[in-house]
C-alpha cells in the first residue's frame, strides 16, 4: 500500500505526526494508500520554507516564473494515464472524466504560463503638471490553497498556477478524502529544478492542519474551495490577521427551461449537467424550473433519460456514465435528503433508491416530481445525482424562484428567444448565467459566485488579480 510523505522546502520528508489518513477506493472500498496527518508544526515548516522562498521568486521575471509552469505542464502530459488511474482509484471518477480532469489541469497551467507577457500595471493621470501615477501590481507573499475531493488535481493548478505566475510562494493542501493525486504530483516535483520552498503540499485534517495554516500570519491570502461550513471557519479563523480570502463554497444552480426551447438539447445538457462524477460538483444544475406549459412532455423525456444513465465500474473498458458517490456518508446524505423530500410531499418520478450493488457508495440518479420551492431538496445542495422538478407560468416567475436561494454560483435558461435570453442574464443573481448549454466553465472566464457560493473567483484575468495587491506610485519630476 502507497505511504505519501509531506512535501515540503523542496524535499519529500516524514510528518511531524505519526498519524496517518488512510484513503478508501470509494467503488471496492478497499484502503489504497495513506497520507500524513499532518499537525501544526508541519503547517509551520511549510508556510516558513514558502516565506523564505517567495521574495527571490518574485525577484524573477514573469516569463522565468512561467518557465516552471510549463514544465509542470510537461510532467503531467508525460505522466497523464498514471495519474488518471490515481484520480479513478481515490474517488470512483470515471476514467474518461479522470483523464479530462489531468489533461485541462495540463492545460491550465500552460494558459497561465501564456500571462507572463500579458497582466500589467496603469500609470494614471495626475492633477499635477509634472507627476505621474504609477499603479504597479505585486505579489500578496504566500499563498495558502485549500482543495476539495471532487475536483482535487484541476482544483489545485487552479491555486497554484496564477499564485506563482505572479510571484508567490504556495502552500497547498488537498482534502483528506482524495489526496492521492496531488500527491502523486507532489513526487513528480522532486524531479523539476522549482527553486526550494516555492511550492508545498502537505496532508491533514482540515480541523488542525487547516486550523493552522489559516490561522498563522504569514499567508497573504487563503483560497479555499468547499462547504459553506468550511468557508465560515476560514473567515472567522483568518479575522484576527484580516488575511485576504478567496473562497468558492458550492451552489444550487437553477435550469430554466422555456416552452420555446429546444427540448432534446436541454433535457441533454441537464441530464449531462446532473450525472456528471454522480453529481457532485458544486456548479452543475440542481434545481429544474420548467414552463407548465410543456412540463409533462419535458419531464417524461427527462425521466427516459434517466432511466438510460449507466453506473458501475469506473475503470470499466466501456465507461459508465457515472459511478459510486465519493464516501458512504456522501451516499446516506443523498439518500437522506431524498427520503425527507418525499416525506414532505414530493414524489420520485424515476430512481430514489440505493441500488442493490455488490461494491460501491452508489445512488440511483432521481428526478423528483410535485416539488415545492420551500422544500430542502430545492434550498440546500444535494451534491448527488437528484434533480426535484418545479414549474412556472412565466419567465418573471422563474427569475425569482432561480433567485430565491443562500447561493448563487451558477445557473442556466433554455430558450430559442435572444429577448428572454438576455432578460434572464440581466437579471439572474448568479456569478454564472450558461445560456442553451451544460453548467460548465471554461479557464479563460471567471469562475466565481454571488451570496453564499463565495467570495472573489478564479480562472482567467480575474482570477490571476486574486494574487495580486496594488501599490501605487506618485513621482514629481
Amino acid at each position: 500500500m502507497k505511504a505519501y510523505k509531506q512535501y515540503i522546502d523542496g524535499s519529500l520528508v516524514s510528518s511531524s505526526s505519526k498519524d496517518v489518513i488512510e484513503v478508501e477506493n470509494p467503488f471496492t472500498g478497499k484502503i489504497v494508500s495513506t497520507v500524513p496527518n499532518g499537525n501544526e508544526a508541519d503547517a509551520g515548516r511549510a508556510l516558513d520554507a514558502a516565506r523564505a522562498a517567495q521574495p527571490a521568486w518574485a525577484a524573477r521575471s514573469a516569463p522565468d516564473r512561467a518557465g516552471y509552469l510549463k514544465k509542470m505542464a510537461e510532467l503531467i502530459r508525460k505522466h497523464r494515464v498514471d495519474l488518471a488511474h490515481i484520480l479513478v482509484e481515490e474517488q470512483a471518477k470515471v476514467l474518461p472524466l479522470a483523464q479530462v480532469e489531468i489533461d485541462v489541469t495540463a492545460e491550465y497551467f500552460d494558459y497561465y504560463a501564456g500571462w507572463a507577457r500579458i497582466y500589467e500595471g496603469e500609470i494614471i493621470q495626475s492633477d499635477r503638471p509634472r507627476e505621474s501615477i504609477f499603479l504597479m501590481r505585486k505579489p500578496v507573499g504566500v499563498s495558502v490553497g485549500i482543495c476539495p475531493w471532487n475536483f482535487p488535481f484541476f482544483v489545485m493548478a487552479r491555486k497554484v498556477a496564477p499564485a506563482l505566475l505572479t510571484g508567490n510562494a504556495v502552500v497547498i493542501k488537498p482534502s483528506s478524502v482524495a489526496p492521492n493525486t496531488i500527491m502523486a504530483f507532489a513526487e513528480l516535483l522532486t524531479g523539476l529544478d522549482l527553486p526550494h520552498g516555492v511550492l508545498n503540499i502537505i496532508t491533514g485534517a482540515g480541523g488542525t492542519l487547516g486550523e493552522a495554516l489559516v490561522r498563522s500570519p504569514i499567508p497573504g491570502i487563503i483560497s479555499l474551495t468547499g462547504s459553506v461550513e468550511a468557508g465560515q471557519r476560514v473567515i472567522a479563523s483568518s479575522a484576527k490577521n484580516i488575511t485576504k480570502t478567496s473562497l468558492e463554497l458550492g451552489g444550487k444552480a437553477p435550469a430554466i427551461v422555456c416552452a420555446d426551447a429546444d427540448l432534446e438539447l436541454a433535457a441533454k445538457a441537464v441530464v449531462a449537467s446532473r450525472v456528471i462524477f454522480s453529481g457532485q460538483v458544486c456548479n452543475c444544475a440542481e434545481r429544474l424550473y420548467v414552463d407548465a406549459r410543456i412540463a409533462d412532455q419535458f419531464t417524461d423525456m427527462l425521466a427516459k433519460a434517466f432511466k438510460a444513465v449507466t453506473y458501475g465500474d469506473p475503470m470499466a473498458a466501456t465507461a459508465p456514465d457515472m459511478s459510486s458517490q465519493v464516501s458512504a456518508e456522501q451516499q446516506k446524505k443523498v439518500a437522506d435528503m431524498v427520503q425527507r423530500a418525499v416525506e414532505d410531499g414530493a414524489h420520485v418520478i424515476t430512481g430514489g433508491h440505493i441500488p442493490d450493488t455488490p461494491t460501491g457508495h452508489f445512488y440511483q440518479p432521481t428526478l423528483l416530481g410535485g416539488c415545492r420551492q420551500a422544500m430542502e431538496i430545492v434550498q440546500q445542495e444535494i451534491f448527488g445525482p437528484v434533480l426535484p422538478v418545479l414549474t412556472f407560468t412565466d419567465l418573471d416567475e422563474a427569475i425569482a424562484l432561480a433567485n430565491d436561494s443562500d447561493y448563487g454560483l451558477t445557473s442556466s435558461i433554455f430558450t430559442t428567444n435572444v429577448n428572454s435570453a438576455m432578460y434572464a442574464m440581466n437579471r439572474l443573481k448568479f456569478g454564472e448565467t450558461y445560456v442553451n448549454r451544460e453548467h460548465f466553465e471554461a479557464m479563460q472566464g471567471f469562475h466565481a459566485g454571488w451570496r453564499k457560493s463565495g467570495i472573489g473567483g478564479a480562472d482567467g484575468k480575474h482570477g490571476l488579480m486574486e494574487y495580486l495587491q496594488t501599490h501605487i506610485s506618485y513621482v514629481q519630476w
